[in-house]
């Protein structure tokens, strides 16, 4: 089992350097707009949402190349688009120029959220599958408390210091290209596309020193001959409908308006500059623990339970960070009430959503299932991205959008009840053979 996990971590560490990558930006994010003068507009628009339509567009066309060539080949362009994307915004003196380098990192994230989860989840068994593809969550939030530490301790490093926060990134970029060219290939891929059983059952010895034997090759087999490739079709709505619902929710909780533009949103509450800052740090924190725990119960209690959890205490959160704008209640209050929303996104949604998206489709289909989610999940991401700083420089106060958000959150503890199924402990065979009736 040393190299199943050994295996997995490195691979999960594609999610290191989408949180470093998706968060660095927020403690350059007013540098920026001072340094090249844009408008808000543009400055949401060209500077702040670019690397995230970079990531729309990764996440819709990765399933290519993690079909055709592999989810571990995959995996190492992915290192070099960070690497690239990283040096070329420090060394950028142009926004237009900045914002190419960014797309470039955005492409890496973007497929990563699919070659990640998809090669996770191909390699581990039943019962530790929660939570091995749940460290990609992890190195997720991890990348993001190092990238507000990081932006914390590199402010003063000199007057142009937002390029020291961005280019720091080549380093983990280079540890993690040289870490997966030593991974094999999913087991399950060279069967599925390549028709290699012999050295499919080679790397399968590799990952977990145990036999693939012939029954588990021909449920791989038959379970593919049932399924065409076309994803689609009346047969996948169901999961087709599930992966589009959790990535909706996902990003209409407003996590993600809130990871680039905290250290904005908490001056707004009254927190200085260098506090704001400070606090970032903390939502770091925060996130780490929370999605531990949600890791540590994710295959014991499942996915449902932790997205009802998540779901009150977005409800919550959002609701009374709403209420303490419009009431004016600003300094520590409601920061805490912030910290409350990250918790619950971590245990929640941070948590099952890689997850989830990764075990819904057939083995013939996942990769471009896995696209689909991530797209939808990276179009509104986006999308808000790009409005926010406009939304927050035109209402007469923030509160308004929390409360829509909350609102939002409701209907998600609804489709939790009512529609979403339970995944943990099952294999990836029969769950596609019970969503696919």
């Amino acid at each position: 089992m040393k190299n199943l996990y050994r295996f997995s971590i490195i691979s999960s560490l594609a999610g290191f350097l989408f949180g470093f990558d998706t968060v660095v930006i927020s403690g350059a994010d007013q540098q920026l707009q001072l340094f090249w003068k844009t408008s808000d507009l543009f400055h949401g628009t060209v500077i702040m949402s670019m690397a995230l339509w970079g990531t729309v567009f990764g996440a819709i066309f990765a399933s290519y190349p993690c079909d055709k060539w592999g989810r571990k080949k995959t995996l190492i362009i992915i290192g070099l688009l960070y690497f690239i994307s990283a040096l070329g915004s420090a060394f950028s003196n142009d926004p237009y120029v900045f914002s190419i380098f960014r797309l470039i990192g955005g492409f890496g994230v973007g497929a990563s959220t699919i070659a990640g989860p998809t090669y996770i989840s191909e390699i581990a068994p039943k019962d530790k599958r929660g939570k091995l593809v749940a460290l990609y969550q992890f190195n997720i939030v991890f990348g993001i408390l190092i990238a507000f530490i990081s932006n914390y301790s590199l402010q003063n490093i000199a007057d142009e210091s937002w390029r020291w926060m961005l280019g720091i990134e080549a380093i983990p970029a280079l540890i993690y290209l040289i870490g997966v060219t030593t991974i094999p290939n999913s087991p399950r891929w060279l069967i599925i596309k390549c028709g290699n059983v012999l050295l499919a059952k080679e790397n399968y010895f590799k990952i977990n020193r145990q036999k693939l034997n012939q029954s588990q090759i021909d449920d791989i087999i038959n379970q593919n001959n049932e399924n065409d490739d076309i994803l689609f079709s009346m047969k996948f709505a169901k999961p087709i409908l599930l992966a589009f619902l959790i990535a909706f929710f996902n990003q209409l909780s407003g996590i993600n308006a809130f990871l680039y533009y905290a250290p904005r949103i908490f001056e707004l509450a009254g927190l200085k500059s260098s506090s704001a800052l400070l606090s970032s740090v903390g939502i770091g924190i925060t996130n780490l623990v929370f999605t531990m725990i949600g890791i540590f119960l994710i295959d014991t209690i499942g996915r449902r339970k932790l997205l009802k959890i998540g779901s009150i205490g977005y409800i919550f959160s959002l609701s009374m960070v709403g209420i303490s704008f419009l009431m004016n209640w600003v300094g520590i209050i409601i920061p805490i009430f912030l910290f409350i929303f990250i918790a619950a996104h971590a245990i929640g949604q941070g948590t099952v959503i890689w997850v989830f998206i990764a075990e819904i489709f057939p083995n013939s289909l996942r990769a471009k299932g896995q696209s689909f989610g991530c797209s939808v999940h990276w179009v509104l991401a986006a999308l808000i991205t790009l409005f926010m700083p406009l939304i927050l420089s035109e209402f007469s106060n923030p509160g308004y959008i929390f409360l829509i958000f909350a609102v939002i959150m409701i209907f998600q503890y609804i489709f939790v009840i009512f529609m979403m199924p339970e995944t943990k402990n099952i294999s990836l065979e029969k769950l596609s053979l019970n969503l696919s009736r």
